[in-house]
């Protein structure tokens, strides 16, 4: 991310010149504009005077949250398009080409904006996941936000493993699937993380977007910016519980072996309702991948 040279930051009316040092270092940190936004307005900073410090339109001007301050490839450019990652369902289609599969729809919630798929793995995709993560299982860490790095989390309680990008043929093909059915680019996803989750195994409810007040945002953003789309796809069925919940809006979607849920957040904000987490198993087991997408390159 580039930083604005000094006449960017001339301080506006209304304004502080050391409100405008805040905002220099934190946008040469690598802070996007979403995140800057809401700690001024959090802050107390009235919207006007925010958008103003931050060189932004009024509201209702700004293309896309995420674009402004994020220089990009045309190609990524385009990807974007004033638009977060997600299927094209204007026509209301039943199916979907994903390239390599049908791939069926069979729930499209707006808001928060939630599509569930049907037949997105095979049984033999599902079972190829299965068997090439689990020598590679360990205690689930997640995102550690003080710091930028990772760590246990007692909110989490299954086993999981990541593949690289790209790393097996099986991955690729599906990554490729996953890059034309949710219309962004494959290098903008993070890797494949697969999670196995046993009897009274669970990930309660939390947000998926970096939180823009922790210290440790700015270095996690680095990599590729704020995430703006999740997919969980489901590897196998538990006898009983394990459903994905949306607590905001009362949502619960059960697990079925090749279905899969897909979310997206235009903000890191909970008035996106994207709420979420892994209900407790209660029977059997449960196995998912999950694809979280970037704005930009994950690297």
């Amino acid at each position: 991310m580039s930083t604005s040279t000094p006449d960017q930051f001339a301080t506006p009316p209304g304004l502080t010149p050391e409100l405008m040092q805040w905002i220099r270092t934190q946008s040469a940190a690598g802070v996007p504009l979403p995140s800057l936004l809401h700690s001024m307005r959090t802050a107390g900073w009235a919207e006007h005077l925010a958008r103003r410090a931050l060189v932004l339109p009024e509201v209702g001007d700004l293309p896309h949250p995420f674009d402004a301050l994020n220089p990009q490839s045309e190609a990524q450019q385009s990807a974007h398009d004033g638009h977060l990652p997600g299927p094209d369902l204007q026509t209301a289609p039943c199916c979907m080409d994903a390239g390599d599969r049908e791939v069926h729809v069979l729930m499209n919630m707006r808001h928060p904006r939630v599509v569930v798929f049907g037949n997105l793995l095979s049984d033999e995709e599902c079972d190829a996941i299965i068997a090439a993560a689990s020598p590679r299982m360990q205690r689930s860490l997640t995102v550690d936000n003080q710091s930028g790095g990772e760590a246990l989390n007692d909110d989490r309680t299954s086993n999981g493993m990541f593949f690289q990008r790209g790393e097996l043929a099986l991955i690729s093909r599906i990554e490729a699937r996953i890059a034309r059915l949710l219309n962004w680019p494959i290098e903008n996803g993070e890797g494949l993380q697969v999670l196995h989750y046993r009897p009274g195994a669970e990930y309660k409810p939390h947000y998926d977007y970096f939180a823009p007040n922790e210290p440790g945002t700015p270095t996690i953003l680095k990599r590729g910016g704020q995430r703006v789309g999740t997919l969980v796809m489901y590897l196998n069925e538990p006898t009983r519980g394990g459903g994905t919940t949306f607590p905001d809006v009362g949502l619960e979607i059960v697990p079925r072996r090749g279905n899969a849920v897909f979310f997206s957040y235009d903000r890191p904000d909970p008035a996106t309702k994207t709420l979420h987490g892994g209900a407790p198993v209660l029977e059997g087991e449960k196995w998912i991948a999950t694809k979280w997408l970037r704005e930009r390159e994950f690297k």
